[in-house]
């Protein structure tokens, strides 16, 4: 069974950067896509990135050209990389995993 740890959220200002992190333990063979999701306040959780076990990703399109995601499978890590943060991206950002696993989520606020 896979446990996610999701790390790294925190406070920041419109305009700047923060790294999220996700690390899968647990008993398993091989972790395959990994994908970020988020919730805000009152919002339905959403789709934020994901990426293949062959590093193949694709992003929402309010993220695109702002977020990158990437992976260490030799550490079965994953990494979202957040630029230009918006106050819209504010929220519990998951670690989410086939078959429905998800981590317990990290808070970013994006001051205006």
């Amino acid at each position: 069974q896979v446990r996610l740890v999701e790390s790294g959220g925190g406070l920041v200002q419109t305009g700047g950067s923060l790294r999220l992190s996700c690390a899968a333990s647990g008993s398993f063979s091989s972790i395959k896509a990994m994908s970020w999701y988020r919730q805000a306040p009152g919002k339905q959780r959403e789709f934020v990135a994901t990426i293949t076990s062959d590093g193949i990703a694709m992003f929402a399109g309010s993220v695109k050209g702002r977020f990158a995601i990437s992976r260490d499978n030799a550490k079965n890590m994953v990494y979202l990389q957040m630029n230009s943060l918006k106050p819209e991206d504010a929220g519990v950002y998951y670690c989410n995993t086939p078959p429905g696993v998800w981590g317990q989520g990290t808070q970013v606020t994006v001051s205006s």
